[in-house]
């Protein structure tokens, strides 16, 4: 049984969620008027256990309001008990009442992780003040709240930021990180891909930072097995498959390719020896999740 380690759900009706209600703005992972509409677990549920999927991961996806989201997901899981569904909530780990929002959070059983995104896009969140995180001594203190409660991050940035990240996450070694979507290498250029290999390893140097091979069509809308291949032996030859696994972004990564062309196209790059841990294996030790055997 196989593990999506990194996807979204959403219910406009349940939880309100500004980027899904704008209209006719396009973001840098392309045109989301597709996907602004409900998406719910069954409609995954069915692309991905066609692909031997049975169990996965909840990423918050910015709601206006978080709890709301995190309860929301917490219902589904508890709806849909043969579905081993786990959630990585949304947290500022910068807010003055932290233990408390992580109280609250400990409260819901599929609880396992927390995402407090510091890039997205070049440009985008330089403006947003998102990327002042990292100069905010209050941060390194959330990190090391998550590891002493048994929270991991999920991380998201840019490779202009990964040496300054990657010293901040070594002064919290019992934090386990997630790296969302391969470090979100946006230059597809040999010498953007070459730069990004370089800035990576600040990050897979530290071993309690894991890869997710996700997202990769994010920011090549035309991405095919060969034009991704550079990212995918990269993340593998410097994580290794026991800290990488697979993503498959969804609804999000929809805009450039079905569910089955996204796992198709990793399976053909990922080495048979590799394909258990990063479908299942790394991500069921990561998460805790309890899978379903017969």
């Amino acid at each position: 049984m196989r593990i999506d380690a990194h996807h979204h759900l959403w219910d406009l009706s349940a939880v309100h969620y500004p980027w899904l209600t704008e209209k006719g703005i396009v973001r840098f992972f392309g045109d989301p008027s597709s996907i602004q509409r409900d998406y719910l677990l069954p409609e995954f549920r069915a692309d991905a256990e066609a692909m031997g999927f049975g169990a996965s991961v909840h990423i918050q996806v910015g709601a206006a309001d978080p709890w709301a989201e995190a309860q929301w997901v917490q219902s589904v899981a508890d709806q849909f008990p043969d579905w081993p569904l786990v959630q990585v909530a949304f947290c500022d780990l910068t807010s003055d009442n932290l233990d408390a929002q992580l109280d609250r959070l400990q409260t819901l059983t599929s609880v396992r992780g927390v995402r407090q995104i510091i890039g997205r896009a070049p440009g985008e969140d330089a403006s947003t003040g998102t990327n002042a995180l990292l100069e905010d001594p209050k941060f390194l203190t959330g990190l090391k709240q998550l590891g002493a409660r048994g929270l991991s991050f999920d991380l998201q940035l840019l490779p202009d930021l990964m040496g300054q990240t990657a010293n901040i996450l070594a002064l919290a070694p019992e934090t386990r990180i997630a790296l969302c979507h391969a470090g979100s290498p946006y230059d597809r250029t040999p010498q953007g891909l070459r730069r990004w290999a370089d800035e990576l390893t600040a990050l897979s140097n530290l071993p309690h930072v894991f890869c997710k091979l996700s997202g990769l069509g994010m920011f090549d809308h035309d991405w095919n097995a060969e034009s991704v291949s550079p990212i995918v032996s990269t993340c593998l030859s410097q994580f290794g498959a026991d800290r990488c696994m697979f993503g498959s972004n969804f609804p999000v990564d929809s805009l450039t390719s079905t569910y089955r062309e996204t796992v198709s196209r990793h399976e053909t790059l990922i080495p048979g020896s590799m394909l258990d841990d990063v479908f299942r294996g790394t991500s069921e030790r990561f998460y805790r999740i309890e899978l379903r055997r017969n």
